[in-house]
């Protein structure tokens, strides 16, 4: 017999007739996984425990399609110069030669831990992971997944879920030029553990891990590793996550290898479609710098039914930026957001998105916050197939998150989605539930503890920021590849 939970907050993110509506006053009742009533304030059916969240405002649980779970990217590979940049690939040498794991599999079980926790913490109740390949030996395993996947099940966090695979990897060749080094062998294996791992999941018959099929990169698979895929994926009925239109170089590398944009070949592979999810699809043919003679991606993502997942802060942090949110929404193209870098805030990557796209725009109302909250919501689901997600209204799946609205640092008080999202960060998450079950009360996570976590976190990131040099086609120093941003003193010398 399941107890009916009654939560009340001072405002109430509800959904009614296709969109949200927010309700003063409001509270959420729930039986078990479903919601059964979300309105105003003692309206609703009766309920044996009562929790009262206060000055805070109750929303759907936040979805990330490209869920940071991992202790580095953008802090060390954002800031630097195009020389230094380099540093931070694989050389070939490295990659036909010298290649090896920085962290053995216990530890990467703990770092994929340690960021799904940070997940919990910043509101995300369902996730896609990503991880860097930077620091195995090619990539990561149907093991690892499966470690993920158990992790996943234990803290209480829906995953979509698989481990990358790629049958190549981006290398900077001992002149400084960037090509690819090819392994096939390594992407069958790969591939292979992929659809080990869907299996794995499927027998695991549980909601809160759900298998995916999320190859590394468009110009690391080659064209029958994206055949495969797609074959696959259409006989399991699971979905694909792909990062392409991410960049100038995986445009070159594409046209180099295809003979054609990166687009056209999704089309030709066969993976282009409604079970398609991109990251970060950015660099299309109308973007300015992106030289092509066409005007047509964005009809052609339309109607393709594939789910751009939109990036807003790692992307500007890169110096890159959708062109623009407006736009593609008008033209039909699906949206949905993710975080891809560390904090995993998407509360900052909405409002760096809002304010992204006023500049691209130079006016003030290019875009608004509910179209970003929605998108990190309801888009979410949408790219997962969902209806019972991304909203609160009777019969949808329990997936809530509050955000605590008084805190003085964040001032005075305005419309609450603004003021989260302009005075505040994703930080501000103090209640999370995910399909009936309280995962984060009060901002902690029963049984994590996240300052012992975040030592042993350190120790790892250390380990691994020195492994860069071993990669480096030039074997810089670390303080080479990394400077402060200040120079350190000289008294003492």
């Amino acid at each position: 017999m399941t107890v009916r939970q009654r939560i009340r907050a001072r405002y109430l993110l509800a959904h009614e007739e296709g969109s949200h509506v927010l309700i003063e006053h409001g509270e959420v009742v729930v039986d078990g996984s479903r919601i059964v009533f979300a309105g105003p304030r003692a309206t609703g059916p009766a309920a044996e425990t009562v929790i009262e969240l206060g000055d805070a405002l109750l929303m759907p649980g936040l979805i990330d399609l490209d869920a940071l779970t991992d202790i580095d990217h953008t802090i060390i590979d954002s800031w630097q110069s195009p020389e230094l940049g380099l540093g931070l690939q694989w050389s070939r040498d490295y990659a036909e030669h010298r290649r090896r794991a920085v962290f053995d599999a216990e530890e990467r079980a703990f770092i994929r831990e340690y960021g799904f926790a940070q997940l919990l913490l910043h509101g995300v109740t369902t996730a896609m992971p990503i991880a860097s390949e930077v620091h195995s030996d090619w990539a990561e395993t149907c093991a690892d997944a499966i470690a993920m996947g158990e992790a996943a099940e234990r803290l209480g966090l829906r995953v979509y879920l698989g481990p990358s695979y790629r049958a190549g990897v981006n290398v900077v060749d001992a002149d400084g030029t960037r090509s690819i080094y090819w392994n096939e062998a390594l992407g069958n294996d790969g591939f292979d553990g992929a659809a080990a791992f869907l299996d794995w999941a499927r027998a695991r018959d549980s909601d809160l891990v759900h298998g995916a099929l999320l190859p590394c990169r468009i110009e690391t698979l080659g064209a029958d590793l994206m055949r495969r895929t797609a074959k696959l994926a259409a006989e399991s009925g699971v979905l694909v996550r792909l990062h392409a239109l991410q960049g100038l170089l995986e445009r070159r590398l594409i046209l180099e290898e295809f003979g054609a944009p990166p687009l056209e070949v999704l089309a030709q592979t066969g993976l282009l479609g409604p079970n398609l999810l991109i990251p970060h699809g950015i660099y299309i043919d109308s973007n300015p710098f992106v030289d092509a003679d066409t005007d047509t991606d964005l009809a052609t993502l339309a109607a393709s039914g594939a789910t751009v997942i939109h990036c807003p802060l790692t992307m500007a942090r890169h110096g890159a930026a959708l062109d623009s949110f407006a736009r593609y929404r008008s033209a039909g193209v699906a949206l949905a957001l993710g975080t891809d870098s560390f904090p995993p805030d998407l509360v900052r990557g909405i409002d760096t998105g809002v304010t992204v796209a006023k500049i691209l725009a130079h006016r003030t109302d290019a875009i608004g916050y509910a179209d970003y909250v929605t998108a990190a919501t309801l888009g979410g689901a949408t790219a997962l197939g969902r209806t019972d997600l991304g909203r609160i209204e009777a019969g949808a799946t329990a997936d809530l998150v509050a955000f605590r609205l008084g805190d003085p640092l964040d001032g005075v008080l305005d419309d609450p989605i603004r003021t989260l999202c302009m005075n505040s960060t994703a930080r501000a998450a103090t209640f999370s539930m995910i399909a009936g079950r309280i995962v984060m009360r009060d901002g902690r996570i029963p049984g994590i503890d996240l300052t012992a976590m975040t030592r042993r976190a350190q120790r790892l990131f250390d380990r691994m920021k020195d492994a860069y040099s071993e990669r480096d086609y030039l074997r810089r120093s670390t303080d080479d590849l990394f400077p402060t941003s200040f120079p350190g003193s000289r008294q003492g010398d």
